[in-house]
């Protein structure tokens, strides 16, 4: 349903959030980290799966009236919005200025950039057939590289949280369908169905997360992605991954909770 979300780093802001103190030190590390620019490419990513849902679920596919409700579901402002919200309350008061220190510097900004550039080439099949193709013959062997990049997805634990978010997606778009009267199904089967793709999903997960590093990081200098995961092992790096983790699941919860109710909405409209 979702890609995941590899950096170690449609919703409404919850109505209780209030801006904290140091709101301008999160809005200059939310950009510092390239946030607006990942939405940016996630709601490519989106308008694209709607294409896709369409062709799997959708009676009559991808009609102009569908790709409308696509493109109301993936509002980049709405997801950004989410994000933030949601990013704000998790932080908290965390220190954010060795963040912003490496995040800022040239190497943090060519991490970042790296992480964009890779997120946007494996939009692409064929590029991310050969990205995963690229981890596979590389587990199991001795290589530094494999080593590195497995202590940072250890550290952040990237694919536990990619795995969790990816599921209460799952359990969100079935939601969706069963409020929208497309399904009848109670929680326990909600439950039993998206966790009968655990296993499924933890592979293709954890596969999908080691390709995107090895891709992204290939080109940094030695060192640098040792430096990233120590940071990532301070207590405003934890904070940074929790908050991100928790804003974009927001995000995603969402969108596919919305998704399941155009679905179901669609379903109705064909029987009639």
């Amino acid at each position: 349903m979702r890609k995941m979300f590899a950096t170690a780093v449609t919703g409404v802001v919850l109505a209780s959030w209030t801006a904290p103190a140091h709101a301008d030190d999160v809005d200059d590390l939310l950009n510092a980290l390239g946030v607006p620019q990942i939405v940016e490419i996630m709601q490519a990513e989106g308008i694209e799966y709607g294409d896709t849902l369409a062709a799997d679920m959708v009676p009559g596919g991808a009609t102009d009236s569908w790709k409308a409700t696509i493109e109301r579901i993936y509002d980049e402002a709405r997801m950004l919005e989410t994000v933030r919200g949601v990013f704000s309350q998790e932080f908290g008061d965390a220190d954010t200025s060795q963040l912003l220190e490496f995040f800022t510097s040239d190497t943090g900004q060519q991490v970042i950039d790296l992480e964009l550039s890779a997120r946007t080439a494996m939009r692409e099949q064929e590029i991310e057939d050969a990205a995963r193709a690229a981890f596979r013959d590389l587990e199991g062997t001795e290589s530094e590289t494999l080593a590195t990049i497995t202590d940072f997805v250890d550290t952040n634990d990237l694919v536990e949280a990619n795995l969790v978010g990816a599921m209460n997606a799952n359990y969100q778009f079935y939601l969706g369908m069963v409020d929208g009267g497309a399904l009848e199904m109670s929680e326990a089967d909600i439950l039993t169905e998206v966790w009968s793709s655990e296993e499924e999903t933890r592979i293709d997960t954890r596969e999908w997360v080691y390709a995107f590093l090895l891709m992204a990081y290939r080109p940094l200098e030695h060192g640098v992605v040792e430096e990233y995961t120590a940071l990532s092992k301070t207590e405003p790096g934890r904070a940074l991954n929790r908050a991100l983790f928790a804003g974009f699941n927001k995000m995603y919860d969402d969108i596919s909770y919305a998704l399941g109710i155009a679905v179901a909405r669609q379903m109705q409209v064909q029987e009639l």
